[in-house]
C-alpha cells in the first residue's frame, strides 16, 4: 500500500473518517473494544508494536466474529524483544506499521477502548501515529486494573498483573503469550468486572 499523504500536505481519508466519528454525540448501545499489544519493550518512546489483538464487546457479551489480529513487520528484533513478546510464527502474515495502524483505527472506530494497564499500549499507538504525522487516539479509555482496584477497594495506584485478576475472578487463562490471547482473557475479566461494578 502506498502512503501518499506522507509526502503531501493532505491528511489521509482513513484519518479523516476516524476523526469524524467523534464529531457528534451518539445514543445507543456502547461498543467496547478490548485490546492488547505485544511490543519490543516497555519504553513507548523507543520501542515499537509487534502485534495487536482486539475483540468487540456489546452489552454483556463478546461479539462473535468481531475481532482483529495484526502482526506488524519490524526491522528491529532483539533477543529481549522476542523473549518479551513470546514467539511470533514466521508464517503469520505481517504488515507494515502504517497499515497496522490503519487496520486498528478502522476496527476500533469510536468505541470505548479497554485494556489492562492500558496507558502504555495507547502511548505506543500514539507514537506510531506520530511517525505517520497524524494525531493521537481519540477514544475514551478504561483500564481493567483501575476497575479491579475499585471493586476491591484498593488504592487507585495499586498495580496487579492480569493473572491476579484471573485468579480473583475465577477466570481460566487462555493463550497468554499472544496479543489476541491476552485481549480475549482481558475481555473475560472486563465482562466480570463490568457486571460487578454495574457498568452500562
Amino acid at each position: 500500500m502506498a502512503f501518499e499523504w506522507l509526502t503531501g500536505s493532505n491528511l489521509p481519508q482513513f484519518w479523516k473518517n476516524y476523526v469524524a466519528l467523534f464529531d457528534d454525540d451518539k445514543e445507543g448501545q456502547k461498543r467496547y473494544v478490548i485490546f492488547d499489544m505485544e511490543t519490543t519493550g516497555l519504553d513507548w518512546k523507543e520501542d515499537v508494536v509487534l502485534s495487536i489483538g482486539a475483540i468487540g464487546v456489546a452489552g454483556n457479551a463478546i461479539e462473535v466474529g468481531d475481532f482483529l489480529e495484526v502482526q506488524i513487520k519490524q526491522d528491529r528484533f532483539t533477543s529481549q524483544s522476542i523473549a518479551m513478546s513470546g514467539i511470533i510464527k514466521d508464517e503469520q502474515e505481517k504488515v507494515v506499521e502504517a497499515e497496522g495502524m490503519i487496520q486498528f483505527l478502522n476496527f476500533i472506530k469510536d468505541s470505548i477502548l479497554v485494556g489492562h494497564n492500558v496507558n502504555l499500549d495507547i502511548e505506543m499507538v500514539n507514537q506510531a501515529l506520530k511517525r505517520l504525522d497524524l494525531g493521537r487516539v481519540k477514544n475514551p479509555l478504561m483500564d481493567t486494573n483501575v476497575l479491579y482496584n475499585k471493586w476491591k477497594g484498593f488504592a487507585d495506584d495499586s498495580q496487579a498483573p492480569l493473572d491476579e485478576l484471573c485468579e480473583a475472578l475465577k477466570i481460566e487463562k487462555s493463550d497468554r503469550h499472544t496479543a489476541w490471547g491476552n485481549a480475549y482473557t482481558t475481555a473475560l475479566v472486563f465482562l466480570k468486572l463490568k457486571r460487578k461494578l454495574r457498568i452500562a
